[in-house]
């Protein structure tokens, strides 16, 4: 006879389990009912049901060219003018976790 189930060994970091935990505990599901979810949505849709990329880092002024650096410059003075920015007072304010 078959067994039922099978047993999966991952190692985690501390910090991310006890995270995952404790979003899972607030939503009423135990952590095998999630990795079974996981699994099954992967059978499902042949793939990884989230995205793998790598996030877009920021890029120095002299890893840009001219145009790039004129379309960012560009973009930044239409949002100051449409007052899409913030005051000095009010970064900094958010720099030092007052805001």
């Amino acid at each position: 006879m078959a067994a039922k189930t099978a047993n999966v060994l991952a190692r985690v970091e501390p910090d991310v389990k006890a995270g995952a935990e404790a979003v899972m505990a607030k939503l009423g599901v135990p952590a095998s009912t999630v990795i079974n979810m996981l699994y099954k949505q992967i059978i499902m849709t042949q793939s990884i049901p989230f995205s793998l990329s790598l996030p877009k880092s920021p890029v120095a002024r002299d890893e840009m060219t001219s145009e790039m650096f004129g379309t960012m410059i560009g973009e930044g003075l239409k949002q100051a003018k449409a007052g899409q920015g913030y005051s000095l007072d009010e970064v900094f304010g958010m720099l030092s976790g007052e805001a």
